[in-house]
């Protein structure tokens, strides 16, 4: 066997309606000043309401930078993290989408270590010290809270990685009630989004190890076999919980055997075109799919029965077959857009995507099957075509 090494968040609460027992969590740092690190929309939509209540009653000081924005540039985490130091913040809280948490871990750090961010991109040199930090997803999605990662948007709309141990927040407090109001679109995307991490994290060509492969395969049962019922039935709090712990399953699987070409790919559609993260997953995914059966077919076939029970008595090939299709019938019934057309994205822009998914090397190593610029545009041209090609 080979070696590996696994990290997680230390400490996981999940309960419907776990957000109240927030003041028993910040207590337990001796917090009294707290900065609630979130975005307008979630705070609008009332999502921090029970949390700022609670901590008011409790007595904290509640500070709150409500200016996050998807896909977070560096000018919104340098603020952040001045706003953390000029208060004297002795504990960041997040509640809200990756983006939210992705900036929330940053802020910690930063705010404490006084290192400049560009200082930091990159794998490991995120040594220093942070602040406390409890990370409160809203959307099933990114795995943010059990993920020693934060992607960063430069000025120059290139997405780049901080990935450190030091990342990984004390906390990570589930609650599936704050999950109940999300749209169908923005649930089918962030769904797919963690379905990519648990089958990315499964089929890494490094790191892949046997605990984030349960994990993995956990992830994908509870993600499958909830999604559609949490698209058509937001308020369904059973299918909300499954969505909510196989997106943290996910992450826990990828943080540790890590993500490769659908990643790569989608952040240049999230960076040049400003579309959600998991929306620019789902846009890609299937090519990439497409595109590494020739060399994922035996892990593409040991994952098909958890999409479809009746791949378990088929030949390795079909099975693996089988599995794409299944997935691109969980898109097409949660109505994930079919073409990059659909976000603004035309033929003349490919080179430019094409060139920047290849510098996603941190990425590409991961992925089971080399890929080349051609490879990635021709990738793109596939995902811009109106119709999805036969798996």
């Amino acid at each position: 066997m080979n070696p590996f090494t696994f990290q997680t968040t230390p400490n996981v609460l999940f309960e419907a309606g776990a957000s109240r027992k927030l003041p028993e969590i910040v207590g337990s740092f001796g917090a009294k000043r707290v900065l609630l690190v979130t975005d307008k929309g979630v705070r609008g939509a009332g999502l921090t309401k029970a949390a700022e209540a609670a901590l008011a009653e409790a007595g904290v000081a509640l500070d709150i930078y409500e200016d996050v924005v998807a896909d977070p540039p560096s000018t919104v985490i340098e603020a952040a993290a001045k706003r953390a130091r000029d208060l004297g913040t002795d504990l960041v809280l997040s509640i809200g989408g990756g983006s939210a948490l992705d900036t929330a871990k940053l802020v910690a750090y930063l705010a404490k270590s006084d290192e400049p961010l560009d200082s930091i991109y990159g794998v490991g040199l995120a040594k220093g010290d942070r602040l406390p930090l409890i990370l409160v997803p809203t959307t099933a999605g990114t795995g943010s809270e059990v993920t020693p990662i934060s992607i960063v948007t430069t000025p120059t709309t290139e997405k780049k990685g901080v990935v450190a141990p030091k990342l990984l927040p004390d906390w990570a407090v589930l609650d599936p009630e704050l999950t109940l109001g999300l749209p169908p679109h923005v649930t089918a995307a962030t769904g797919i989004d963690a379905m990519v991490h648990a089958i990315e994290a499964f089929t890494s060509k490094n790191k892949k190890n046997p605990i984030s492969d349960q994990l993995a395969k956990q992830a994908l049962a509870l993600l499958s076999a909830n999604i559609r019922t949490a698209c058509t039935d937001g308020k369904n709090l059973e299918a909300r919980s499954g969505m909510l712990l196989g997106s943290m399953l996910a992450g826990m699987a990828f943080a540790n055997a890590p993500v490769a070409a659908v990643h790569a790919l989608a952040y240049p559609v999230g960076a040049i075109f400003h579309v959600p993260h998991g929306l620019s997953n789902a846009l890609v995914l299937m090519g990439v799919m497409r595109f590494n059966l020739s060399h994922a077919e035996a892990l593409y076939a040991e994952l098909a029965p958890i999409l479809d029970p009746a791949a378990a008595d088929l030949p390795q090939p079909e099975a693996a077959r089988r599995f794409v299709e299944s997935l691109d019938a969980i898109c097409r019934d949660c109505k994930v857009p079919a073409s990059l057309a659909e976000v603004g994205v035309a033929r003349q822009d490919l080179e430019r995507m094409a060139t920047d998914a290849m510098k996603q090397t941190r990425l590409l190593v991961n992925n089971p099957r080399e890929v080349t610029y051609d490879d990635a545009f021709a990738i793109y041209a596939e995902a811009l075509g109106e119709a999805r090609p036969a798996a």
